[in-house]
C-alpha cells in the first residue's frame, strides 16, 4: 500500500515535537505556502481517493507518494469550493500528467496549467514568487478559473471547453476527455480494495 505515515506532517504544529525530526531535502508545505494561503491542515484522504490515487500512480507512473500532496490539495479546495475532487484530478491529469512543472506553448503553468498572464488576481496573498508552480497554489488558483468558466459559459460542458481553451469546438473534444477520465477516476474510487 502507500507510505502515507511518512508524508502526513506536512504543516509543523506549535508545541513539542513528540518524534524525532527526520532530514527533509526539500521544502514543506508550511514553509513554501504563507500560512494565509493554506486554510486547513491537510487531512488524511478519503478511502475513495486512495483508490483513485492508486489508479493515477499506475496510469501515469508517477510515484504514490509524490501524489498525496495533491490529492490532499484537490481534496481540500474541493470540499471549500464545492468541486468534485475527482474532477480536479482528472483535469490535471488531462493537463500535466501530474507535472507541477509543466508548462505549455501559450505560457500556462503547472498541474493545472494556469496562465499567469490572465489570472494573477486570483494568486492568494503571500503565494511566493512561483506560485502558478506551486502545486496547492496552482490547484487553488485553477479551480477559481474553472469556476468561473463554468458560471460563464453556463454549464459543465462549456466551462471545461473554455477552461481547456477550446469554448468553439462544436465536438467538445476538451471536455469529453476530461469527463471520460473522470469516469476511469470514479471507477477506480469504487473498487473494492483487495484482500491479502
Amino acid at each position: 500500500m502507500l507510505l502515507l505515515t511518512t508524508l502526513k506532517p506536512f504543516v509543523s504544529s506549535a508545541g513539542a515535537e513528540t518524534e524525532p525530526a527526520l532530514p527533509v531535502e526539500s521544502p514543506t508545505v508550511a514553509e513554501v505556502v504563507a500560512p494565509e494561503t493554506v486554510k486547513t491542515v491537510p487531512e488524511a484522504l478519503s478511502p475513495s481517493l486512495l483508490r483513485a490515487l492508486d489508479y493515477v500512480s499506475r496510469r501515469y507512473r508517477v510515484a504514490p507518494e509524490a501524489l498525496v500532496p495533491v490529492f490532499e490539495a484537490a481534496q481540500a479546495v474541493g470540499r471549500e469550493r464545492r468541486v468534485d475532487p475527482l474532477l480536479i484530478i482528472a483535469i490535471i491529469g488531462i493537463e500535466s500528467r501530474f507535472n507541477p512543472f509543466a508548462e505549455s506553448a501559450f505560457g500556462a503553468k503547472g498541474l493545472m496549467q494556469v496562465i499567469p498572464g490572465y489570472h494573477m488576481d486570483k494568486v492568494p496573498q503571500g503565494a511566493g514568487e512561483q506560485p502558478f508552480l506551486d502545486p496547492v497554489t496552482n490547484i487553488q488558483v485553477g479551480v477559481h478559473v474553472l469556476e468561473e468558466a463554468i458560471r460563464w459559459r453556463g454549464g459543465l460542458t462549456a466551462g471545461l471547453q473554455h477552461y481547456g481553451g477550446a469554448a468553439d469546438d462544436p465536438e467538445t473534444a476538451y471536455a469529453n476527455k476530461v469527463l471520460a477520465e473522470k469516469q476511469r477516476l470514479e471507477q477506480a474510487a469504487r473498487r473494492a480494495p483487495a484482500r491479502g
